[in-house]
């Protein structure tokens, strides 16, 4: 069971590299401008290095299964859903980088209408439920707090960046959710 899941996260994170890099660049054809690329290599090496320890600590306990393993794979693939929902409702203005175009205006769609950062919250919850899944309870407690680390650098760095390319600071006040970001040329 472990080597199945572990095979589909790694897809599944190569998949959105993929993405995030397409992306990426059609951004950058626009006129996107990066931020955070001093923390960036960090994020990077820290959910690397997530999947390194993982694996170590699920094999030193013979990759046993949690005893609620059902519930814990219900909320997993739950949460896939809203990672799911949060990429299509970003489109082409979802990355892991942080990449905002001049002059863009924010809207509300999707999870963003309901959390400011819901990818940041999906992630959260998965350095949690991933570990417990298979009773890695010392990657489950050091990567969670370093995401929390990680985030706290992160969002800031997020919304400075809002605030000084797009009309986040005039929005903000005005919706419940985070900014989906669309040029005054391009339609949903």
């Amino acid at each position: 069971m472990f080597g199945v899941i572990f095979l589909i996260l790694i897809l599944q994170r190569l998949g959105e590299l993929i993405i995030a890099h397409s992306n990426e660049k059609w951004m950058k054809e626009r006129g996107g401008i990066e931020y955070g690329q001093m923390h960036y290599k960090w994020m990077v090496a820290m959910h690397t290095a997530f999947f390194l320890v993982l694996l170590l600590e699920a094999w030193s306990s013979g990759f046993s299964l949690n005893p609620y393993w059902i519930p814990l794979s219900a909320l997993f693939l739950l949460v896939q859903c809203g990672r799911v929902w949060a990429i299509f409702s970003l489109g082409r203005y979802w990355n892991t980088k942080i990449i905002v175009c001049k002059g863009a205006h924010v809207v509300a769609r999707g999870p963003y209408r309901y959390f400011r950062h819901p990818n940041y919250l999906i992630v959260t919850l998965e350095l949690i439920l991933i570990p417990l899944l298979f009773n890695a309870y010392l990657t489950m407690v050091l990567f969670s707090l370093l995401n929390q680390w990680m985030l706290s650098v992160r969002i800031p760095e997020e919304e400075r960046a809002l605030r000084s390319e797009t009309d986040y600071r005039d929005k903000h006040g005005k919706t419940r959710g985070y900014p989906v970001f669309r040029k005054n040329s391009d339609s949903y």
